[in-house]
């Protein structure tokens, strides 16, 4: 049968460049890698045929030939380096399983081949919710979450007490197998000890076989004063117990800070909305506000503040997360109050106010009207009417 051409293969043109070329090796090695297809022996045939087409088509030497004299190059007798074998001498299969390494950074997955040796435990992820005055002060407190450890009824072995796990009789302890096609030589985890090399003839009857149980556990962590929502804190070797001996993995604590009843955060600065009295922004005066550390602070409102207005209380905000500099500021935002259930004298003196008053006590509506008075003639001809 005739074999494909490797450019069809991989589904690239002849003059494709190398950057390309891996990117589309990439893609298919990924699709019919037999880790994504167990028991699916058409995609690791497919897996082959492309592993075999990018190991001629990444090497300058090899492409040459192969454009030049196509399959037969590497044929019997044929022009392409190493007679028979196109990829010269050494084990195929171990030259093949180097490609793809080179190409993905390690084996399927990134993890290189997997053995059975120490592995290292997974990295665990708690979420801790604290209040703002905490992200202030910073905090001590205890965390109780679920883990994983070994199992004290077995020692971690996952067999029964008084006996011990075998050696796999399928892999001999490798925890891979290997099957031999062509010039390819493929490995896969061991279907039988999944990897481990050693199968339990009689499990723990505490754990299961697992060699590892569940339990609560309770850490100390130390809160720095000035994180913010998102920020993480690692605790190295306070994940999941590695297996095999390996080392632990580690916790991350993944801080969120809460809502403020009065405070809104961002980044270092603190805003803090105020009501004023109208008499208050009319006049000047001074306001009283509470300060994140527990304090109080009182602020000087000047003679015709507005809506809006921020007034800045520097180093009044969060400390530094690092300990450098003075931190945030606090911005305090005045929000006049129009008086409500006004006594009848009150009203009178109002509309005696109104009365007196014009375009220098009340700049923004003089200004605002003329520039709607302005707009309206703008939208009106000299007859009074809209133009169509």
């Amino acid at each position: 049968m005739s074999k494909q051409d490797y450019y069809e293969v991989l589904g690239v043109s002849k003059d494709v460049d190398a950057k390309a070329l891996k990117s589309a090796y990439r893609k298919l090695a990924l699709k019919y890698h037999p880790d994504q297809n167990p028991g699916d022996d058409a995609a690791e045939a497919k897996f082959k045929e492309v592993g075999e087409a990018y190991a001629i088509l990444s090497d300058p030497e090899k492409r040459a030939a192969y454009d030049r004299f196509g399959h037969a190059a590497f044929e019997g007798g044929g022009a392409g380096p190493g007679g028979g074998n196109p990829f010269g001498q050494g084990d195929p299969g171990d030259i093949f399983e180097n490609i793809f390494s080179q190409v993905f950074g390690g084996g399927f997955g990134g993890g290189g081949r997997r053995r059975n040796g120490p592995a290292r435990g997974n990295d665990l992820r708690y979420d801790l919710e604290i209040a703002l005055e905490d992200a202030f002060t910073g905090k001590d407190t205890e965390i109780t979450l679920p883990t994983a450890v070994d199992c004290d009824a077995c020692d971690g072995s996952g067999a029964e007490p008084g006996t011990s796990p075998e050696t796999c009789p399928t892999c001999q302890g490798a925890g891979r197998v290997r099957a031999q096609q062509g010039f390819f030589t493929m490995e896969r985890t061991c279907a039988r000890c999944s990897g481990r090399g050693k199968v339990i003839p009689n499990p723990c009857k505490t754990c299961g076989g697992a060699g590892q149980v569940r339990e609560d556990r309770t850490l100390q962590v130390k809160i720095p004063a000035g994180v913010e929502s998102g920020m993480r804190i690692r605790l190295a070797g306070e994940g999941e117990p590695g297996m095999n001996g390996g080392p632990k993995g580690d916790l991350y604590i993944f801080i969120d800070v809460s809502e403020h009843d009065i405070f809104e955060r961002d980044g270092p600065n603190l805003y803090c909305p105020a009501p004023v009295p109208m008499v208050t922004a009319a006049l000047g005066g001074e306001i009283e506000i509470p300060t994140i550390d527990g304090g109080r602070a009182r602020v000087t409102v000047p003679e015709g503040a507005q809506t809006g207005r921020k007034l800045r209380l520097r180093g009044k905000g969060m400390p530094s997360l690092r300990g450098s500099g003075h931190g945030g500021d606090l911005f305090v935002e005045m929000i006049v109050e129009t008086p409500r259930n006004l006594s009848a004298r009150q009203k009178e003196l109002l509309r005696e106010f109104c009365e007196c008053s014009g375009a220098d006590c009340n700049p923004e509506s003089e200004g605002f009207l003329g520039r709607v008075k302005k707009f309206w003639d703008g939208m009106t001809g000299e007859d009074g009417q809209r133009p169509n």
